[in-house]
Parts: structure tokens; C-alpha cells; sequence
């Protein structure tokens, strides 16, 4: 039996402008983990289409199409208190202002009691988060697009 914790997940998102770390700090960078205000919802990757396509030809069989895409979201959830929501932004700023910056950013998701790895290379800002201000904080969703890759509980993928 397996035993699931989000405090052994670690995200790491490297680009022009930003250097933040998920759990765990290191030298030179934020702090995005325990005390950084990711939200219940946490950290979610999704690919943009199926791997395979079936073909049914007019008498009946089948012809399967692998296909080559591995472009991706991943969304990252923080709190609206979270600090790590400054610096999301001010990359977000940063980049914007030239292509020469704009989809570089290495996003790497590992949790080291799984073996889970999953990496996002050629990531780029989907749009700036949706901000409400009410009488509750709300939750503040950094989308990031780009080639994924993601393997359970065998270690590094090969993008």
C-alpha cells in the first residue's frame, strides 16, 4: 500500500526573469512549497490531445495512428497571499515585453517518494491569472503551456 503526500512534491519553474522552487528553497531562488500558499487544488498537467487516433475503414478494421504531439498545460494554484504570486507576475511582465524571452521557461514537477517526474520545457505564460477581490481570498490559477513530459514512478522523462 502506497502512501500519497503533497508535502513530497517539489515544482521548479526556471525562465527569464524567474528562479522559484516548490518546496524546498534553494540558493538564489523563491520558495514556492511549505509556507509558499499553493492552494488545496495544487498543481495539475494536462496533455492537449490523445496519443492515439483509431481509423475505421469502410469494411471495418481498424488502423491506429500514433501521433508525435506532447504539447500541454500545466497550472499551478496559489493562494491569493502566496508571495510567489509576485514573482509569477513580475516574469509574466518581463517576459511579455519581447519574443526573446517568451516560451523559455523549464518547469519540473518530481515527487521523490513516487518517482513521479513530470518536466515542461518551452513554457509559456497562458494568460495573467484571473484576480477577484471579494470577501473571501480566492485562488489564483498560473497557467503555463508548452511540450510536456511525464512519467510515474520511474524517474527523470526524456523530452
Amino acid at each position: 500500500m502506497g502512501v500519497y503526500s503533497f508535502l513530497d512534491v517539489s515544482v521548479s519553474i526556471v525562465g527569464p526573469g524567474v528562479n522559484a522552487q516548490i518546496e524546498g528553497p534553494t540558493p538564489g531562488s523563491e520558495q514556492i512549497g511549505s509556507g509558499a500558499g499553493v492552494s488545496n487544488e495544487g498543481v495539475t498537467i494536462a496533455f492537449d490531445e490523445p496519443k492515439n487516433m483509431v481509423t475505421t475503414g469502410a469494411d471495418g478494421s481498424i488502423m491506429q495512428s500514433l501521433r508525435a504531439g506532447q504539447t500541454g498545460k500545466m497550472t499551478i494554484r496559489l493562494l491569493k497571499t502566496s508571495p510567489i504570486n509576485g514573482v509569477l507576475s513580475q516574469a509574466y511582465a518581463a517576459q511579455r515585453q519581447s519574443a526573446a524571452n517568451w516560451a523559455q521557461n523549464i518547469i519540473v514537477l518530481t515527487n521523490n517518494v513516487l518517482g513521479d517526474v513530470a518536466e515542461g520545457q518551452q513554457m509559456a505564460f497562458e494568460k495573467y491569472p484571473d484576480n477577484t477581490y471579494a470577501e473571501n481570498g480566492n485562488v489564483l490559477d498560473w497557467v503555463f503551456t508548452g511540450v510536456l513530459d511525464e512519467l510515474l514512478g520511474m524517474g527523470a522523462p526524456t523530452i
